[in-house]
């Protein structure tokens, strides 16, 4: 099939379809054929050659052709051998016939499938009359409104243009389209009509017009939705934001606003039609970015301790370059401050004149004054963010010096500093509302009233250890730092409140003498080592204590570490040289946006509990924690630049994708697309990836952009996304350089959808249970502490895990069987499924087979007089659905209860475990296990009654969108609306990869 030309109407598919193409037939038992297919000039038939069939038998008329189905399917799919070879995006279905017969297909390319099922599509509907009818009047308002613009240009009423202007023209409409790109399209028209000048005719602009400014894979998307037009009314555009973007409340107005707002034409307003130029300009919208806009501002409970947030830090913020030989500039803090950093770090020395300066201390970076500094930060400190800002101070400075430093702070910062002595009956750090504007001071301090002491060095003299490290004088140095004494001053000590900086010895220790104001500082290779070999232990001491942890002294290029290796732990000030651009910057960067951006961000409920088990490097689920599987399908890149740099292919670009999670170990990968060569402006990949999410609220999404030369692939572009931010649907992803600067126009086209492992929903920002078949059903299993009366209370409340876990997955597992009897996967929701099985229902006449009565909570499909037995066994299915989504609805609240008694008189016996344990004849290593498997139960039983509380939510939520979608297709027996069930909410559930997908046997 010819692909130099666009697809960019009906009528375009049809000839295509009309010149054949190749296609693979899959039979079953790992069957497949490769046959030539075309559309028989008088679009009566479809054929297909060569055949051991009579020519006649090699071929499906039209007319008994019921649907068209997208993706992998049907039974014979689903029961081929080799189906896991074959692309979702190049599979389609023609389900033909009385007994509802499957023919199953396979296309090189997806959008070879997008003609196919298109162009079938508008052959059902409108039959042999298909081009007269696509000629007469659908593609007539976009067309007119092409000419219109033509005409505005053309003020003379010439009958052309220069080609200057028509360039000019179509590059307003579609800023992202290169100049030179759109002359030689010209040029070529004009050339393939041996035709000389530069004049531009109207039919000419409209032709370019449509081949460089449609996009085929937004075409093929909305006539999906149109109803086979070639645009979307209110009520499809209704149907695509509900079932697809997972928009909440739509009604009429909300689509007429959408339309009035990016409809071009003014015949589109006003008929309240949504062009496929509309239709792009909206999806290329910030509307339809991928980062949930309800993120955009503080969104996370801000009421909670501090040390119950990770905090936007910054190591040598006075560093522009690297921290050897790099120059200090007070721009380091205006940039970090800006970007939203909560954590800045000032290394203060003696200066010249009684005045300190900021550098590191040992190296050949260049000196600024420390009072200049307070004035900066002082105007920026709450530019970005509101919330608290901590100065961490590294003094090595004079007492004399020392006082002049504390004589700048308050004189600059006023009222702005914390210094309120900390609370002794408190236990805990004040929140960020609490300190809302208040400017924290972390460094050490002196006890009692003492005028100076001497103290240890600080913890974070890296510029001493780096020194020592690379020889600066080529002199051989000892490995160990020596310790230095140095004197502080009580004024100092006095702008010191609940950030007081002491030496970490080991977690018992902390765990029985650290106060709660005090923060210790870990060298990033201390940290890397109590991660891997005390995780637990790293975990449970930031439920109560800020950690700092700062990059290794070593890294004399201020490379950045990881933050994730220390963010899985908690560690809530992870310092980042924020002026070296990359991966790791690009994560902290993604991570912070998620809360306002206001540079705190709230840690997972299971990493801040007192009482719940979670292990930093847990290489499987999350006790509590269901998985969550996301679907991301790259679609197509737009305008993607030359990489910065490169210059040995001249303008090409042969642009792949990488899709990366980064999280818990247990959720790291990546994935790539496959090479689009010389195609840097509208590459098309089409490819569909998987991902297992065991901690949702922990993991990040990253796409990365390369260009693959032989030489070393090169960047063109990212963009990274907290997984809480993702929103589901057909979203456009906005790349960013390597330095985080937006590039215009540049863009990923996907397709996001979120479900639990098993396929249920997205009713909550976690998932549902684990499916593992019903034999070997998995029930969540509680540890034995041989401590009896303990064991007991959790003996009884293995019966209600086992009810709950039965719940669920029965109603998920009745709710899959319905999605594939309807020809749908997984990802798909309810309402999808009724819109694509509701053709079905109608018979010959228009009159329905099976209705939906709709009187009662549970809506029962009622048969309406003799029915296909394909038919009859969608109601059976239906039917068990039903009964499974009522079990849970009737039956939750008491298993809930159940749990969550048990876990109330276990945590009875929390503060007294100890001594219950000794008296039990617990020691040592068997008591600490004893406290070990407690936690892990409280986890489990928590977790299990918010899974079953969730389930609940996801069950009331499908009820909904069988109700609206009967009542949207007409399907409703007569008088049996129920008013009580309103609209569905739909906000948070899983949107299909495929849209309006009909359906078969």
């Amino acid at each position: 099939m010819p692909t130099e030309k666009k697809i960019s109407s009906a009528s375009d598919c049809i000839n295509s379809m009309v010149e054949g193409s190749e296609l693979k037939k899959v039979r079953s038992n790992s069957r497949i054929y490769h046959r030539y297919f075309l559309l028989d000039a008088d679009m009566q038939s479809l054929r297909w050659e060569p055949s051991k069939k009579d020519s006649e038998k090699a071929k499906i008329d039209i007319k008994s052709i019921k649907e068209v189905r997208t993706g992998k399917n049907t039974d014979i799919f689903r029961s081929n051998g080799i189906s896991d070879q074959i692309s979702e995006d190049c599979a389609f279905s023609v389900i033909y016939g009385e007994n509802y017969e499957s023919l199953d297909l396979v296309a090189n390319s997806a959008d070879v499938a997008n003609i196919w099922v298109t162009g079938l599509r508008y052959l059902i509907s409108y039959g042999k009359h298909t081009l007269d009818m696509l000629e007469s009047s659908q593609d007539n308002m976009r067309t007119s409104w092409v000419s219109q613009m033509f005409s505005e240009i053309d003020v003379d009423n010439l009958g052309h243009i220069t080609l200057c202007n028509a360039v000019q023209c179509i590059r307003d409409l579609n800023p992202g389209l290169k100049t030179s790109k759109i002359e030689l399209k010209f040029k070529e028209l004009h050339k393939s009509k041996d035709k000389a000048g530069t004049e531009v005719t109207k039919e000419e602009f409209v032709e370019v017009f449509h081949e460089l400014c449609t996009r085929p894979e937004i075409y093929f998307l909305l006539v999906q939705f149109s109803s086979n037009k070639e645009f979307l009314d209110t009520k499809d555009l209704m149907m695509f934001l509900e079932a697809e973007q997972g928009v909440a409340h739509i009604n009429e107005e909300i689509s007429l606003e959408i339309i009035n707002k990016y409809e071009p034409s003014k015949e589109g307003q006003e008929k309240g039609w949504l062009s496929i130029d509309g239709f792009t300009k909206y999806l290329m919208s910030p509307d339809c970015y991928i980062f949930d806009p309800e993120h955009k501002k503080v969104c996370q409970d801000m009421k909670q301790p501090l040390s119950h947030y990770f905090i936007n830090s910054s190591h040598n913020t006075y560093l522009i370059e690297d921290q050897f030989r790099g120059p200090s500039d007070i721009t380091g803090y205006i940039r970090a401050l800006k970007m939203g950093c909560r954590s800045v770090e000032l290394d203060v020395w003696d200066g010249p004149d009684n005045e300190p300066v900021i550098y590191t201390g040992h190296t050949m970076t260049s000196q600024i004054v420390f009072r200049s500094v307070i004035d900066i930060i002082n105007k920026y400190a709450f530019f970005a963010s509101e919330y608290p800002l901590i100065l961490c101070l590294e003094n090595h400075c004079s007492i004399k010096q020392q006082k002049v430093m504390v004589q700048h702070m308050k004189k600059i910062l006023g009222d702005k500093l914390y210094t309120t002595s900390p609370n002794m009956e408190e236990s805990y750090l004040p929140s960020p509302d609490v300190l809302k504007g208040r400017i924290l001071i972390k460094a050490k301090k002196l006890s009692s009233s003492c005028s100076g002491v001497e103290g240890d060095v600080t913890d974070e003299d890296e510029g001493a250890e780096m020194s020592q490290r690379i020889g600066k004088e080529n002199v051989e140095q000892p490995n160990n730092v020596p310790v230095k004494r140095f004197q502080l001053c009580k004024e100092l000590s006095e702008l010191v409140s609940i950030c007081k900086s002491v030496q970490f010895k080991e977690f018992q220790v902390s765990f029985q003498a650290q106060k709660y104001w005090e923060v210790c500082s870990f060298n990033e290779v201390l940290a890397s080592k109590y991660a891997n070999e005390n995780p637990g232990d790293f975990v449970n001491y930031n439920k109560r204590f800020l950690a700092r942890v700062f990059p290794s002294p070593m890294r004399i290029d201020s490379s950045n570490m990881n933050p994730q290796d220390f963010w899985k732990c908690g560690c809530q000030i992870v310092a980042m040289n924020f002026q070296t651009p990359g991966l790791m910057m690009d994560l902290n960067i993604g991570w912070f946006r998620q809360n306002g951006n206001c540079g705190y961000v709230l840690r997972p409920a299971i990493m801040r509990e007192e009482v719940s088990f979670f292990s930093a490097n847990t290489k499987d689920s999350v006790p509590g924690v269901s998985p969550q599987l996301l679907h991301i399908k790259i679609i197509s890149g737009q305008n993607f630049p030359k990489p910065k740099g490169s210059g040995a292919k001249g303008d090409v670009v042969d642009p792949y994708v990488y899709v990366e999670i980064h999280g818990i170990p247990a959720d790291c990968a990546e994935q790539r697309t496959k090479t689009v060569h010389q195609n840097g402006d509208a590459p098309i990949f089409d490819e569909s990836f998987e991902f297992q999410i065991n901690l949702p609220e922990l993991a990040m999404v990253r796409f990365v952009v390369l260009d693959d030369d032989y030489i070393g692939d090169e960047f063109i572009g990212q963009y990274t996304i907290p997984f809480e931010c993702l929103q589901t649907g057909y979203r456009h992803v906005p790349l960013q350089s390597l330095t985080g600067e937006v590039l215009a126009h540049a863009s990923l086209f996907v397709h996001v959808a979120i479900t639990n492992r098993r396929g249920g929903g997205k009713p909550h920002k976690r998932g549902l249970s684990v499916r593992k078949g019903k034999k070997s059903r998995e029930y969540a299993s509680l540890r034995t502490l041989w401590i009896k009366t303990v064991d007991e209370v959790f003996k009884n409340a293995q019966p209600p895990i086992r009810d709950a876990t039965d719940l669920r997955e029965n109603m998920q597992n009745a709710v899959v069987s319905f999605k594939e009897l309807c020809g749908l996967s997984s990802v798909a929701n309810l309402m999808q499924c009724m819109l694509a099985v509701s053709p079905r229902f109608l018979g010959p006449d228009n009159m329905p087979l099976v209705v939906l009565n709709l009187s009662e909570q549970y809506p029962t499909m009622e048969l309406q007089g003799i029915v296909p037995e394909v038919l009859k066994k969608i109601v059976t299915t239906y039917d068990m659905m039903i009964q499974s989504l009522k079990a849970v609805i009737e039956n939750a609240d008491a298993v809930y209860e159940k749990i969550v008694h048990c876990q109330r008189a276990a945590m009875e016996f929390h503060e007294h475990l100890h001594s219950i344990g000794t008296k039990e004849g617990l020691k040592e290593r068997k008591l600490q296990k004893a406290v070990e498997s407690f936690t892990w139960n409280i986890t489990i039983l928590k977790g299990q009654a918010d899974l079953l509380k969730y389930a609940k939510n996801e069950t009331l939520e499908n009820l909904k969108q069988i109700h609206y979608a009967a009542l949207s297709c007409g399907l409703n027996k007569p008088g049996t609306e129920n008013a009580d069930v309103q609209k569905p909410r739909r906000s948070l559930e899983v949107i299909p990869e495929k849209a309006n997908d009909e359906t078969g046997d």
